[in-house]
């Protein structure tokens, strides 16, 4: 039986450019926010950190703080 991801964290490994998922799902959460973000709709996310951000200013905002 195959079982539908929606709804589920997927996890996954991101890489410059790319991510790879590790496990079914359809969002991953914010790292800052907590906000849900659908896989179709993640852009930004450190491959140093391993974190997805939801928005272009929290991903800038989390890059400042170095």
């Amino acid at each position: 039986m195959l079982m539908s991801p929606a709804g589920r964290l997927a996890r996954l490994h991101y890489l410059p450019g790319t991510f790879r998922q590790l496990s079914a799902g359809d969002h991953v959460v914010c790292a800052i926010s907590g906000e849900q973000i659908p896989l179709d709709m993640l852009r930004y996310w450190c491959s140093v950190r391993q974190e997805a951000y939801a928005t272009p200013e929290i991903a800038t905002k989390r890059l400042l703080e170095r």
